[in-house]
C-alpha cells in the first residue's frame, strides 16, 4: 500500500485590503492512526507558489509505528514557499492499513492578534498490493 498526498500550506495570508502580509508558521503532521502496523514514510517535500521544490526535508526513509506521529516545520521568517506553497508526502506500508492523517497547522500572532488554521492533506496517487501486482 502507498500514497502520495498533497498538503496545502500558506507561509503568508494578506490582511488590511491586501496591503500587508501576516506571515505565517507551519507545521506539517503525519499520524499513523493504524493501531498495530507501522508507516514508512518516503517522501516530505515543499514546493513554492511556482511549484518549485524549496526543500526536501527526508535524507532517508523513517518509520512511523503504530498510532505514532512526526512533524516537520517551517519557520515564520521563511516566506520562500510564498501563499500557494504546498508539501507533497509519500509514505509506503507492507500491508493494508488504515490512512494516516495528514494535515498542515499555520500560526502567526503579532501584537495582540493572533490566527491559526489547518489545512488537510489530500491523496493524489494512491496504490494497494492488488495495484501493485497486477502491474507487475
Amino acid at each position: 500500500m502507498s500514497q502520495t498526498i498533497y498538503v496545502p500550506v500558506y507561509s503568508h495570508i494578506y490582511h488590511h485590503n491586501r496591503q500587508e502580509v501576516f506571515n505565517l508558521a507551519v507545521t506539517l503532521s503525519i499520524r499513523n492512526t493504524d493501531l498495530t502496523n507501522p508507516m514508512i514514510i518516503t517522501s516530505v517535500r515543499y514546493y513554492d507558489s511556482e511549484g518549485r521544490l524549496v526543500k526536501q526535508y527526508l535524507e532517508r526513509p523513517i518509520q512511523l509505528d503504530a498510532l505514532a506521529s512526526t512533524d516537520f516545520f517551517v519557520n515564520r521568517n521563511d516566506t520562500s514557499g510564498g501563499l500557494g506553497a504546498n508539501f507533497i508526502v509519500e509514505w509506503v506500508a507492507q500491508t493494508e492499513m488504515s490512512e494516516p492523517i495528514v494535515e498542515a497547522i499555520m500560526i502567526g500572532t503579532d501584537f495582540q492578534q493572533g490566527i491559526s488554521f489547518i489545512s488537510p492533506g489530500r491523496v493524489i496517487k494512491n496504490q494497494s498490493s492488488n495495484q501493485r501486482s497486477l502491474s507487475q
